[in-house]
């Protein structure tokens, strides 16, 4: 295998961007989910795993900079926190870091998928990061990978993967499931060890920028792939991996990738 494109996503949740070079360590992908909003009135960092209230978060652009991130709307224009609270209909703050004793909401994806985004749904509370160095604003672990061969064609930014790597034409889809505890070499430097499955929510079904709702992106992993993400857990629709790092690392594509 080889790397085939890196992505960040300087802000949590919201659009991301393509990059050709990154520094890897233990924080995961150099600039990447640095940044959450908080929604001042109740606290919680937003998240567009709730898409009822917070899918318009998937409409903003973040891009890392040398002096921060530069958040833009769906024109293009640059947007301060008093612009995201106008266009998201509640007052945020933009943070870098997670607040003491923070977790994560998570709607239940079928029921979004049968409901529809405005209705409103069950949500399962977990902590943030598990996998990732504590205070992090991860869902779970600090790196996501995805092959071409699980994308299937699909548009790699409805994952949000960090790292996308070219399997070959020969791969079969899902499988990454085959990796969990077991070592990637990337590149010259980068070593990571594969932690889970990525279970996968509503979020990749929701519109993207461009991209309009695609209710399939969710609907396939749950008919293809419904794996048990970890001991102890449920089987839950799947795609792509979590990784931790062991060995940190400057990665670019064309790196080649091997499994130990």
């Amino acid at each position: 295998m080889k790397v085939l494109a890196l992505y960040r996503y300087p802000v949590k949740s919201m659009l991301g961007e393509e990059v050709p070079r990154a520094r890897i360590d233990r924080y995961g992908l150099d600039g990447d989910r640095r940044r959450a909003l908080l929604d001042v009135a109740s606290g919680r960092v937003a998240s567009a795993k709730q898409p009822r209230d917070w899918r318009r978060l998937l409409t903003l652009r973040a891009e890392g900079k040398d002096d921060g991130v530069r958040i833009s709307g769906p024109d293009g224009a640059e947007l301060d926190e008093a612009g995201l609270g106008a266009l998201l209909g509640r007052q945020v703050r933009l943070i870098d870091g997670r607040p003491d004793g923070a977790t994560l909401l998570r709607s239940v994806p079928e029921q979004v998928l049968a409901d529809g985004i405005d209705a409103e749904v069950e949500y399962t509370v977990q902590e943030f990061g598990r996998a990732a160095e504590p205070g992090s604003l991860f869902d779970f672990a600090p790196l996501h990978l995805v092959t071409t061969a699980t994308l299937a064609g699909a548009s790699a930014a409805r994952y949000r993967p960090n790292l996308v790597l070219d399997a070959g034409p020969d791969t079969e889809p899902f499988g990454e499931n085959a990796w969990q505890g077991r070592e990637l070499a990337i590149g010259p430097e980068l070593r990571l060890q594969i932690v889970a499955a990525t279970p996968r929510c509503a979020v990749p079904t929701l519109a993207h920028g461009d991209l309009p709702a695609d209710p399939e992106a969710l609907r396939r992993p749950a008919r293809q792939n419904r794996v048990v993400p970890l001991p102890g857990m449920d089987p839950l629709p799947c795609l792509g991996v979590y990784a931790r790092v062991l060995t940190p690392g400057t990665v670019e594509p064309g790196d080649q990738v091997t499994v130990h």
